[in-house]
């Protein structure tokens, strides 16, 4: 049973992985997946789960910084 009737609503989802060495020492959980090249967004969106799950891996360390607060 639907509370509200049918309704079209707009939904997302993110993919998480283990942090990296930047994110580990504030949230030691998880870091989302990050995808930064337009060749991973494409196996990401159209590849077989086979091939589109490697990317489910930490953002290099490089490519992460944190700058203090003022």
């Amino acid at each position: 049973m639907l509370k509200d009737g049918e309704t079209i609503d707009d939904l997302f989802a993110f993919l998480i992985t283990e942090p990296n060495a930047i994110v580990a020492p504030i949230h030691p959980k998880a870091l989302p997946v990050i995808l930064t090249e337009p060749d991973e967004w494409e196996v990401w969106l159209r590849a077989p789960w086979a091939a589109a799950k490697v990317l489910q891996r930490p953002l290099a360390d490089e490519f992460l910084g944190l700058d203090p607060l003022p």
